[in-house]
């Protein structure tokens, strides 16, 4: 019984050996790992994210969060200058490229809904696409995910 229990393992760590031998693993795109989402020796599903990847061949942008105020002010193509926390002394250009068709907070994981009963106004941000038109090696210093403030040309 244990010779059988041993030869039926053995075939077992054959068969996974030969499965891993078929498996590939492939991005959408060209790029840098942002953030790894799995450990070693986890068991992965077909289709399951294994990392975060920043492409870094793409075109960088700015996602900014304007009030609904402040969109009578705002139109596609209009310049901006851009100034990070981490390069507070220096600024980048750029224009705004597109405006949201819905604000923030439709997107949101938790959309706001009123099923209190509770009818306070708040005033919506909506997110504003914009992006950088600077020298390419002036770009390149920015990183995914970095703050920013976006200041509109009149």
């Amino acid at each position: 019984v244990l010779q059988a229990e041993i030869r039926r393992r053995q075939a077992l760590l054959r068969k996974a050996r030969l499965d891993f031998s078929y498996t590939v693993v492939t991005a959408p795109y060209a790029g840098v790992m942002g953030r790894q989402t799995i450990q070693e020796g986890q068991l992965i599903q077909a289709g399951q994210p294994l990392a975060y990847i920043v492409n870094r061949q793409a075109g960088k942008w700015i996602t900014a969060n304007f009030k609904e105020t402040q969109l009578p002010h705002l139109h596609v193509g209009q310049p901006v200058k851009i100034t990070t926390d981490a390069y507070p002394d220096q600024a980048f250009v750029g224009r705004i490229e597109s405006l949201s068709p819905a604000t923030g907070a439709r997107f949101s994981l938790l959309p706001p809904d009123n099923a209190t009963g509770n009818f306070i106004k708040v005033i919506q941000r909506l997110p504003i696409r914009i992006q950088l038109t600077d020298q390419p090696a002036k770009i390149a210093q920015l990183a995914a995910g970095m703050n920013a403030t976006v200041t509109v040309a009149k």
